[in-house]
């Protein structure tokens, strides 16, 4: 599910869930921004993407980035939060 297809994501979120990291499953919905508790790896696919994306994730990061898949593989930051 998407809520933010037809409206602008900006601003701030108003719920936050721990994410779940799945190698096929998608996000059950597609959150605003992901927040890292721990730095590492994230592989993550968005919402127009064709392919995955690996990104190197501080601490602390919040990326305004909107995912519909987290993948396991691949993935080594923890305590990730979607911002809704």
């Amino acid at each position: 599910m998407d809520p933010y297809s037809r409206a602008m994501a900006s601003g701030p979120a108003t719920r936050a869930e721990h994410v779940k990291t799945h190698n096929s499953n998608p996000l059950a919905e597609v959150p605003r921004a992901i927040f890292i508790g721990k730095a590492g790896t994230l592989k993550m696919r968005g919402v127009d993407d064709a392919e995955d994306r690996t990104w190197k994730v501080p601490a602390g990061a919040v990326i305004p980035f909107r995912a519909q898949y987290i993948r396991t593989t691949g993935t080594t930051a923890d305590d990730i939060m979607a911002l809704y």
